[in-house]
């Protein structure tokens, strides 16, 4: 009687268990947006959008991103994606921003992905990242909310709107956030990719410099030794000249 009490005990165990797992499964599951490298604040960054697919039997056809109006972002221009038509809308902004001093009176305030073709989107079991280039991004805040609606080929919508509170549990479905870096001590705001051209510059700079060296050196070298046989020449020519005479 204890065994069998025991292995019902531990069959319900098991199945709660599994339980927790199949329902929190979908967190891990859910749209989030990335920089490539750095989003510094007051710089520019190349973020993603990745969007996992969560159905079984329905692909994502449609994603539409809110961008926050209480940061508007000057610059937004998503890349281009085969497969994806893409539409960027703008509002007018109740304060102004500038921008290499020019007023902004209107910034972006949703881009949508929308999936050509009968077939098109993003299947069960895949995933897909949509790459926007935003900036200049805010230097008075720590992290942007970007609210997101995921459309599914049989009309399903899912609102990746809820936002995170302070100190509460992670909502059923959480906006994406994206986290803002300090910007560096020289005040240099640019974005990794800037970082890596210049970092290229500078390598090119200095193999340009070493070759220029180098070839400085070979011609010093080489005049040496241009000099060096010249004498050698001129000696010889002398000592000939005197055996002739002593003949």
């Amino acid at each position: 009687m204890k065994a069998s009490r025991l292995a019902a005990t531990g069959a319900v165990a098991a199945t709660a268990v599994s339980a927790v797992v199949v329902l929190s499964s979908p967190a891990f599951a859910h749209v989030t947006v990335q920089p490539e490298g750095t989003a510094a604040k007051g710089g520019y960054a190349v973020v993603d959008f990745k969007v996992p697919n969560e159905r079984d039997n329905a692909s994502t056809t449609k994603l539409e991103v809110n961008f926050p109006t209480d940061h508007p972002l000057a610059s937004v221009m998503p890349e281009p994606m085969p497969g994806w038509k893409i539409e960027v809308t703008k509002s007018k902004l109740a304060k102004p921003l500038e921008l290499h001093g020019e007023q902004i009176t209107e910034a972006v305030s949703k881009v949508t992905w929308t999936a050509t073709g009968k077939d098109g989107g993003i299947r069960p079991g895949y995933f897909e990242k949509f790459p926007v280039s935003v900036g200049a991004l805010p230097e008075d805040a720590d992290e942007l909310v970007f609210k997101a609606i995921q459309t599914y080929s049989n009309k399903e919508v899912v609102r990746w709107i809820e936002v995170q509170e302070d100190g509460a549990e992670e909502p059923e479905t959480p906006a994406p956030v994206l986290a803002l870096s300090a910007a560096s001590e020289d005040g240099h705001h640019g974005s990794a990719a800037e970082d890596a051209d210049d970092k290229t510059e500078n390598a090119a700079a200095t193999t340009e410099a070493a070759d220029g060296d180098s070839s400085d050196t070979t011609a010093r070298v080489l005049g040496v030794v241009g000099i060096v046989i010249g004498a050698l020449g001129v000696a010889y020519g002398v000592l000939a000249g005197r055996r002739r005479s002593d003949a």
